[in-house]
């Protein structure tokens, strides 16, 4: 089946924020985050959104796995922004990429700290952001992987949600335009301004919050949202710890929050 991409619009909406960019659909790769991090790395750091159909060796946080269907990106979305990127602060921008996609989908989905969005105990979305220098530049690459249609759960820590159960007519065109520009104007946000203006925004969609948590670092307690820089907090029984590693993985422990302060 021919999948229709709006790569005009959104191509039309983007080039203004980011002169030069560009927009290329491909029916598979190994995986877009690679593809945009080996064209970095060969002095090619120019701003673009590459699509994949299919990906072959999708991959996630932590270097887990994330694969896509066959069936010419029906069931998943699988894409990637880079483009040159100069913060002051490079702390919470996968809360602020987390963050633009749940606001440009839908009021239900939750934020999984630091970056996985979920539809009520279920993983709908994942997020990678990768960055390498180019000269002087620093280049990210901002990998978004999205549940279209209901998937089998073998093989899955979490079991997968899909955006069909909140929107019916969700496809992966639909989405990307959905996502792409905002998450644009977000990132371009945080490039100015931080993450700290997004604390608030971040607590509102905040899955954890209130809720007893397991780290993969052995911590435990309660989740107390996060910081301005974008670590999350854990109220423990030693006091109030701050995780901010990447390489630490959060659990919930508990399938009813509390909100209390």
């Amino acid at each position: 089946m021919t999948v229709r991409w709006p790569a005009e619009a959104i191509w039309e909406q983007v080039a203004p924020l980011l002169p030069g960019f560009t927009v290329e659909i491909l029916p598979q790769i190994d995986s877009t985050n690679t593809e945009l991090m080996r064209r970095a790395r060969a002095g090619r750091p120019e701003p673009i959104l590459l699509v994949a159909e299919r990906q072959t060796a999708g991959r996630g946080r932590l270097g887990r796995d994330w694969q896509s269907d066959t069936d010419a990106g029906l069931s998943t979305l699988t894409f990637s922004l880079g483009l040159p990127l100069q913060p002051a602060d490079w702390s919470g921008l996968s809360l602020a990429v987390g963050l633009a996609v749940v606001q440009s989908l839908h009021p239900a989905l939750k934020l999984k700290w630091p970056n996985d969005v979920w539809l009520d105990e279920r993983k709908l979305a994942g997020i990678l952001i990768e960055t390498t220098s180019v000269g002087d530049l620093r280049y990210a690459v901002i990998g978004i992987g999205v549940n279209l249609l209901p998937r089998a759960a073998d093989g899955l820590r979490t079991p997968p949600a899909a955006l069909v159960e909140l929107l019916p007519v969700a496809n992966a065109p639909s989405t990307l335009e959905a996502i792409l520009p905002p998450l644009v104007r977000a990132v371009l946000a945080f490039e100015h301004q931080g993450f700290g203006e997004l604390r608030s925004a971040f607590h509102a969609r905040d899955l954890l919050y209130g809720r007893e948590v397991l780290c993969t670092d052995g911590t435990t307690g309660t989740a107390r949202g996060v910081d301005a820089g974008g670590a999350l907090l854990v109220h423990t029984a030693g006091g109030l710890q701050k995780i901010s590693s990447a390489e630490v993985s959060v659990r919930p422990l508990a399938a009813n929050p509390s909100k209390d302060l």
